[in-house]
């Protein structure tokens, strides 16, 4: 995404096609726009779990030593075609060296540069990494919609079931196609308990959809803002007592002002009725990066330990 392209817009967006591909009522740019202004609701717990970063966390620091990122290129069964991911490797990467691995996904209206080029995610973890606050890891940030075109679409195009269910389609593309190509070629610890799985609106649907499904993959979880296509509860919790022993940790996170947040309060209520320990933390934003580059600063701080 670029920042040119207004939060409101991503944010219908998301509620549209995500209602497309749930198969409702075709859903009008008016429609998505009033439900995603419809009346906020929160509860007694929808507060910050953390206190808000400290100013300039987001921004690249003199004197600190910054991570490389580069493209890989890998062969999708999904599309038939060569697909790209950002991957990021930290400050004193070494091939001699091996590393847990985090997968960070787009929102509806972005693309594999969305997390570094407007939530600025390498600045973030670069920071965390020289402060010691967290350990050193490869990050993934692949293009969510398996399509042979996966460029985002034009506004004409956003409705379209085939955009929709690209995003549903991208759950085989990431496991059979992009994690095999990311363990060959970098120095990884190919195993759950060092891979992770976040995303924002869209993407953070995507990882708890995907994350819950294959906790035999990701043992790491989080939903930033997710969007509604994030699965019915009954779906993403089909085995409570399993998710209690798989999983090494589960973090949601929302803005008190966005007005997807009741997908991300839905999941919270069932994690807290099934006694599934997890962390939530609604910050005082809205559907927007500072939300989400906070987020990913408490997230990343507690992955892997």
């Amino acid at each position: 995404m670029q920042p040119t392209k207004t939060l409101a817009t991503l944010a219908l967006l998301a509620l549209a096609t995500a209602a497309s591909a749930q198969g409702v009522e075709t859903v009008t740019p008016d429609r998505a726009r009033a439900n995603f202004g419809r009346p906020i609701t929160l509860a007694a717990d929808d507060v910050r779990a953390f206190p808000a970063p400290p100013a300039g966390f987001a921004d690249a620091r003199p004197g600190v030593a910054a991570g490389r990122v580069e493209d890989l290129s890998y062969a999708s069964g999904v599309t038939g075609t060569q697909r790209k991911a950002s991957v990021y490797l930290p400050p004193g990467y070494s091939a001699e060296k091996r590393y847990p691995v985090l997968y960070l996904l787009h929102g509806i209206g972005g693309n594999q540069h969305e997390w570094r080029g407007y939530v600025r995610a390498d600045a973030v973890l670069d920071n965390l990494i020289a402060d010691g606050k967290s350990l050193p890891m490869i990050v993934v940030m692949p293009n969510g919609r398996a399509l042979p075109d996966d460029t985002p679409p034009p506004a004409d195009r956003v409705f379209t079931p085939e955009h929709a269910s690209a995003f549903a389609k991208f759950e085989r593309d990431l496991l059979e196609f992009l994690i095999p190509a990311v363990d060959a070629k970098y120095p990884t610890l190919a195993d759950r308990g060092h891979r992770a799985i976040a995303g924002l609106s869209m993407g953070g649907g995507q990882a708890l959809n995907f994350g819950l499904a294959h906790l035999d993959t990701f043992a790491w979880i989080g939903g930033f803002s997710s969007a509604p296509n994030t699965k019915p509860v009954a779906a993403l919790l089909p085995d409570p007592a399993g998710v209690r022993r798989q999983l090494a940790l589960l973090y949601l996170s929302c803005g008190n002002k966005d007005g997807l947040i009741n997908v991300s309060q839905g999941v919270h209520q069932a994690l807290k009725q099934h006694e599934i320990p997890h962390l939530w933390n609604v910050d005082e934003h809205g559907h927007d990066r500072e939300s989400w580059a906070e987020n990913l600063y408490h997230f990343a701080q507690r992955l892997f330990r």
